[in-house]
């Protein structure tokens, strides 16, 4: 009994669990028809939304205010940035990811650089950088028909036994998001400045660098997420990452990292990916319209994090 009070404490374990309840009441509905379908699809679709939580989980971790808002506008440029090199080329796949990878962190960059040098909240910052890679992305992406090259498409959309490749990347990445945190110096900062920045300062962490580096990440992976989208729906697009705003801040907090900054939870990303697929694909199967789609899906998610709400950092 102690064991699953202890497990049921942990803040991840909520996101799995509501996982769970909405793939079996999707399979109850459809009469176990589909069951291993729906999750290998569920798969293949998370992990993008994996991919960007990750980077957005460690701007959150940074303390309150922090966030990034410019990832849809990011993952549409670096879309068309990977296309437009890959050229349809096979040989030209590694630049493409290059290319994508640097416009994002670019982009992370100047992201900071706005919060740095203009002294303006991150949510502002990030919101303007936004509109102003979104015009980049309209005026050198617009009407973009380049595909991706054979083998990219191929290696975004294969799998092995039901579980796509692209799962076991967003596993690989997760452990070493992981690992950063638990493990390494730059992950130890992270949480150390989002618990109280001016202690940081004090203890010789050096905080305006870390922070530079984090936007850089968020931004990075956005990019990389934008040229692995761009081949599993094989073409860009200026919309490619829309959804991407809201999810990839949801994810972050139903996976049990704190708002408030100074914690973070990596298994929770994942876990929370999957419910949030699995909640669509549910409610897709029961015929539900887009507004009451909607609708339920935010009562739904207020609900697990409040189930899921733990502690908040002490300051």
């Amino acid at each position: 009994m102690s064991q699953i009070t202890k497990l049921a404490s942990k803040p991840w374990i909520w996101s799995y669990l509501g996982a769970l309840v909405v793939w079996l009441a999707a399979i109850v509905y459809t009469g176990g028809t589909g069951a291993g379908g729906m999750i290998t699809a569920a798969l293949s679709l998370a992990v993008f939304t994996v991919i960007v939580g990750l980077g957005q989980m460690f701007v959150i971790t940074l303390g309150p205010g922090n966030v990034d808002l410019s990832i849809p506008a990011n993952i549409g440029l670096a879309s068309a940035v990977a296309m437009k090199t890959m050229g349809g080329d096979d040989k030209m796949i590694a630049v493409g990811i290059l290319a994508a990878l640097g416009s994002g962190l670019v982009i992370g960059l100047f992201n900071y650089s706005l919060i740095r040098l203009l002294r303006i909240p991150p949510i502002i910052a990030t919101l303007s950088s936004s509109f102003i890679v979104l015009s980049t992305d309209i005026a050198y992406g617009r009407g973009l028909q380049i595909k991706p090259p054979p083998a990219f498409a191929d290696f975004a959309n294969i799998q092995f036994f039901g579980i796509p490749i692209l799962a076991v990347v967003g596993v690989l990445l997760a452990g070493i998001a992981w690992a950063a945190l638990q493990r390494m110096t730059y992950g130890r900062s992270v949480l150390a400045i989002g618990q109280n920045m001016r202690a940081a300062k004090f203890a010789g962490i050096p905080v305006e660098r870390i922070r530079l580096v984090t936007y850089m990440l968020s931004g990075g992976l956005a990019g990389l997420n934008g040229a692995l989208l761009a081949a599993y729906f094989r073409g860009s697009s200026v919309d490619i990452g829309n959804e991407y705003l809201l999810s990839s801040i949801a994810v972050v907090v139903i996976g049990g990292t704190s708002v408030a900054g100074g914690r973070a939870n990596v298994p929770g990303i994942w876990g929370a990916s999957l419910f949030l697929i699995l909640l669509l694909t549910m409610l897709n199967t029961f015929g539900v319209s887009a507004g009451l789609r909607l609708l339920l899906t935010g009562i739904i998610i207020v609900g697990v994090i409040t189930a899921a709400g733990g502690h908040k950092p002490a300051r």
